[in-house]
């Protein structure tokens, strides 16, 4: 149930429970319960808000009021605006925040921030009166009428609560403070009375919750009559002033004495314990209650208090409250009769379908004839409405009902009680031949005008406060007063009944509603026991009461067993058949279910196979146009390739022309360079051999200078040749070994710089001609020495035959790097070519 924007702070439910209204601040809407559907929506401006909209008791008005102070009726059905409530007057403007209504929707009250309590006439349509409250009221919070039950729905008595967390309660027509609940010290915050006005329940600003008596609050103000008080003065009085309060009344007002902090909590207690001992009152029979002493007051008020109805009928029916046999026949479970009432009776309460269903089943248990009974669900229904919140009392109320009133009505079942029928027949003709003399000549029997009263203990006949101002004096009389009442209706709707002909007209009389007294039918049924004859006189045909015995219930077998066994077994036979029957046919309806599945399938298969076959040629269809389509764009693709590999070609032709003379141009590039180098390189070599030559030349003429130099000091250092061939040979040898650590060198760095390496050589080869050139004149002495000569000459002509063997590699691999640089070229140019096509 969606579409509310913002929160819901009210709903509105009809009397009939079959719309609701929801509101919000800005939008109310209108709700069908049966569906759960929005009818209607109202839409306001934002300047103007809802207050609150809802249902007027009783009624199909729907009263809207918003926060411009303006009230609106509604009707529900049409939703017509029926009339608007003029604006208040300008002296005591309230701007209006909550409003009750009494229960008969003929007043309507309405508080705000303001201590005035302003009252309309919702049928003349405007304000009769202005309340004003103490000033100790600033603001009116919560406003709620107390209901009352001998007021026919026009309350008196307005519940006002006030910013202070006090409640006061105010006659509206006398403008009495009434009393008051609720403290400063501990405030109400919110507040609700009970549909019968018994109780106030109030949540109170420190988060308990208490339960106020209205009777204990009013019993200084509503006292009955003394004669009455004292009729009744056997109910002991500590029972109502267990609480020990004492209230007394100042211009109307209760007032309570001031408690202290001490007894608070006492004082708390002790209204529980009134409350407990209200209840008990209410729940507990007593033997107190005197039969004639209730006859009397119920005589003088017409009815019993509603407070106190179901307690005096209890009592007055002397129920035992057999827990452990009405559970011993609740768990026997619902009985076969009535597995589908449901589909006979569609009741729309749930719960209270169950209860009917589990009192019915329990009094089937506990009699077999009461299964076969067609009247019982219209006999039991009104009580179990009355009492379905406690299944053991409407059972018992229900059997004490059928063993007392309903004496002999199944000796001659299945058919109406013929017996009781002609009892009543009886006394109809005496009282009122016409009326009888009528029926005989339109052909209308008993069973028409007095059976269905009976069957349905005229719950159809009576709205609910009628029936139950019957019923009081139904139970506090002999049981022929229930067949007395029929007479008696008969006899007070003789005007319209006299005016019937038709058999239609008088089956729709006895079934319906009719404008009625019940009060005068009670009054007629009095007078009727009191003048009826005794020998027609329903008295000596009729057991006086019995009550239900405690611990077991008594066996009722008042009914002609053997027709019942006889309508069980054949009850039980034709269930058997229907079983069997239903059982058949069932599976005759699974066959042709199958049949019709079968069917069904084997369409949808054919349905299915012709939609294949026509998606197939579809499909097919389809495929040969891709095909047609393939094949055109495999032409146009054959054409595209063949132009892109022509174009491929003169690409790669152009491609290969230019790499071409490219490689062309490198080449004569590398040739170029090549021979700049050699050239660079014969021309180093030339000055190389020069500067060579030139240092040989050098060197032979210090040779010589020094040889002439040696032979000029050979004469002078003969003396000392010995000596001086002894320091030669020692330096010889250490020269022979400094010329083998050069050697060394010079083959090692020879390899990376070959010209260095020929100089040192030749260096080197001066020196030994040299070496040579000094000894020449020791080869006489030092031939020995010669020969290490002669051998060091070999080894040097073969080092440099091996520099020139490692001068032509060198060479070699120059010419082996350059054409590698070649190929490397020639190689990234067909890659370039490559990336380009």
């Amino acid at each position: 149930m969606r579409g509310h924007e913002s929160s819901v702070f009210s709903i509105s439910v009809h009397a009939s429970g079959r719309y609701a209204i929801t509101t919000s601040s800005d939008t109310a809407q209108l709700w069908d319960l049966d569906t759960f559907q929005r009818k209607r929506k109202l839409n306001i401006l934002q300047s103007v808000g809802i207050q609150k909209v809802f249902f007027l008791p009783l009624s199909n008005t729907i009263l809207s009021c918003f926060k411009d102070n303006s009230i609106f009726a509604w009707e529900c059905d049409t939703l017509s605006c029926k009339y608007q409530l003029p604006a208040p007057p300008e002296s005591s403007s309230v701007l209006y925040k909550v409003f009750a209504v009494t229960r008969d929707g003929r007043i309507l009250a309405a508080g705000g921030k303001s201590n005035h309590l302003h009252l309309w006439c919702l049928e003349a349509k405007q304000l009769f009166r202005i309340i004003q409250m103490p000033t100790k009221v600033r603001a009116i919070r919560h406003l709620e009428f107390l209901p009352d039950s001998f007021d026919a729905g026009s309350n008196q008595v307005l519940g006002v609560l006030s910013q202070d967390g006090i409640m006061r309660f105010v006659n509206i027509q006398t403008c009495k403070l009434l009393f008051e609940i609720g403290s400063l010290d501990e405030g109400i915050s919110s507040s609700v009375i009970s549909p019968h006005g018994r109780y106030i329940a109030s949540i109170m600003e420190n988060g308990s919750l208490n339960i106020y008596s209205v009777q204990a609050l009013t019993q200084e103000i509503n006292k009955p009559p003394p004669p009455l008080v004292k009729v009744i003065e056997d109910l002991p009085k500590s029972k109502l002033n267990s609480g020990g309060l004492k209230m007394k009344v100042t211009s109307g007002r209760v007032q309570r004495p001031a408690k202290s902090r001490e007894n608070k909590i006492q004082a708390r207690i002790l209204k529980q314990d009134l409350t407990g001992n209200f209840e008990n009152k209410e729940n507990e029979a007593s033997d107190g209650l005197n039969k004639k002493r209730l006859q009397i007051l119920l005589k003088g008020y017409g009815e019993y208090p509603t407070k106190y109805r179901m307690f005096i009928w209890r009592s007055l029916l002397q129920l035992p409250e057999n827990h452990t046999a009405f559970s011993s026949l609740v768990d026997k479970g619902v009985h076969v009769a009535f597995l589908n009432l449901q589909k006979k009776y569609p009741i729309k309460s749930r719960k209270l379908l169950r209860v009917l269903q589990r009192t019915l089943s329990a009094l089937a248990h506990w009699s077999a004839i009461f299964s076969d009974t067609p009247y019982l669900p219209l006999l039991a229904f009104p009580f179990v409405k009355l009492f379905q919140n406690n299944q053991l009392i409407c059972f018992e109320v229900v059997a004490t009902l059928i063993i007392n009133w309903c004496q002999h009505w199944f000796e001659y079942f299945p058919n109406p009680p013929i017996n009781i029928l002609s009892l009543i027949e009886n006394v109809l003709a005496f009282h009122d031949k016409e009326l009888l003399q009528h029926f005989i000549d339109h052909d209308i029997t008993s069973q028409l005008y007095a059976w269905p009263l009976l069957e349905t203990v005229f719950s159809e006949v009576l709205t609910r406060e009628e029936w139950l101002k019957l019923f009081d004096n139904v139970f506090s009389n002999h049981p022929s007063f229930l067949l007395m009442t029929v007479v008696a209706y008969n006899t007070c709707s003789r005007a319209p009944l006299l005016n019937c002909s038709l058999r239609d007209d008088f089956e729709y009389f006895f079934h319906h509603r009719n404008n009625l007294d019940i009060s005068v039918v009670i009054r007629e049924v009095y007078h009727l026991m009191d003048t009826t004859p005794t020998d027609i006189h329903p008295n000596d045909k009729l057991d006086a009461f019995v009550a239900l015995t405690k611990g077991q219930y008594p066996v009722f077998n008042q009914y002609p067993k053997f027709i019942v066994d006889y309508q069980t077994q054949e009850r039980e036979r034709i269930r058997n058949d229907e079983l069997d029957f239903l059982r058949e046919r069932q599976m005759v309806e699974d066959m042709q279910a199958e049949v019709d599945q079968q069917r069904v399938e084997d369409e949808a298969w054919y349905q299915k196979q012709e939609l294949l076959r026509k998606a197939e040629e579809t499909r097919r269809e389809m495929l040969l146009q891709e095909e047609e389509k393939m094949a055109q764009q495999r032409q146009r693709l054959a054409s595209v390739k063949r132009e892109l590999r022509a174009k491929e070609m003169h690409l790669q032709d152009a491609t290969r022309r230019r790499f071409l003379k490219l490689q062309q141009d490198q080449r004569e590039m590398e040739l170029r360079r090549l021979n700049d180098e050699i050239e660079r390189k014969v021309h180093m070599r030339d000055q190389e051999i020069a500067t060579t030559a030139k240092d040989l030349e050098m060197r032979h003429l210090e040779l010589e200078s020094q040889k002439r130099l040696y032979e000029k000091n050979l004469i002078r250092n003969q003396e000392a040749v010995a000596k001086e061939m002894r320091e030669d040979s020692d330096t010889y040898r250490r020269k022979v070994d400094l010329e083998e650590h050069m050697f060394h060198k010079l083959i090692e760095a020879g390899q990376t710089q070959n010209q260095k390496t020929q100089k040192l050589i030749e260096e080197n080869l001066a020196e030994a001609e040299q070496a040579c050139l000094n000894a020449d004149w020791r080869i006489q002495a030092l031939h020995k020495q010669r020969c290490d000569d002669l051998q060091r000459n070999a080894c040097y002509q073969e080092v440099a035959k091996l520099l020139r063997e490692n001068r032509r590699k060198e060479t070699e691999v120059l010419n082996a790097m350059v054409g590698e640089g070649a190929r490397k070229v020639r190689m990234g140019l067909q890659i370039f070519l490559l990336f380009i096509v």
